[in-house]
């Protein structure tokens, strides 16, 4: 099924939300099994710092631990995640529900400026909003600049969030996608919240872009895993 919506196909069908509802749930008693650390940069634990939206950073091979922490450590903030205008942003979005999170569909192939329409909507709204800059299909771990767009346009500072892992499956795909091994320790860290201002030439706006990819790819500990190699494992173990 296809929908419209100012102008641009979103797909969706039945199969595909009840597939992402089914992950969902399983994600939320998976997460349960996890032993997870939490290092706070921020302050965003402290329900009382922090009211306004922020802006959060993940890369896209880290859904699916974020999502699993999400009720246990920060399940009290409202927020939404953008997710593609593909089926698998209908499965991924279903999944976002279960867990207490709104979703945005679009990319930067299809329905970027209505979707930056309506993030801006959303933290207008106080919602927080997840961006994973380099999906949906990558390059992994580059960062595209639609979020610091958003930062310039919100004037809510960006939170860089980076989760390591003790024990982990990793699947062969473009983005080495991680999710952790039943009974493993997830550490995940809210770093220090980066500013954007709203008035920056184009060398200004790349330098941003390039310092908060900077942030992100230091928070990363598996800088050295090959973009994709059929012949390795999918289990690794760190």
């Amino acid at each position: 099924m296809k929908q419209k919506q100012e102008g641009h196909e979103i797909r969706t069908s039945l199969k595909v939300r009840a597939l992402g509802s089914l992950v969902g749930w399983l994600l939320r008693l998976y997460g349960v099994t996890l032993r997870i650390k939490v290092v706070d940069r921020c302050g965003l634990t402290d329900s009382a710092n922090h009211k306004n939206p922020l802006l959060w950073c993940l890369w896209h091979n880290r859904i699916a631990g974020t999502l699993m922490a999400r009720r246990r450590i920060f399940g009290w903030r409202k927020g939404a995640v953008l997710t593609s205008a593909s089926h698998d942003g209908a499965a991924l979005a279903a999944v976002a529900k279960v867990v207490g999170l709104e979703s945005i569909r679009g990319s930067s192939s299809r329905r970027g400026s209505a979707a930056l329409r309506e993030m801006v909507r959303a933290v207008g709204c106080g919602l927080d909003i997840c961006v994973t800059p380099d999906g949906p299909r990558g390059p992994r771990y580059q960062l595209s600049p639609g979020l610091i767009k958003l930062a310039q346009v919100t004037r809510s500072p960006i939170m860089g969030v980076h989760l390591h892992f003790s024990s982990a499956l990793r699947l062969r795909t473009w983005d080495r996608f991680v999710v952790p091994l039943p009974f493993s320790k997830l550490t995940i860290i809210f770093d220090e919240l980066l500013a954007v201002p709203r008035q920056m030439d184009d060398d200004a706006f790349e330098a941003k872009r390039i310092e908060v990819e900077n942030l992100m790819r230091r928070g990363a500990d598996d800088l050295d895993l090959p973009l994709h190699d059929h012949s390795e494992r999918e289990r690794d173990r760190r």
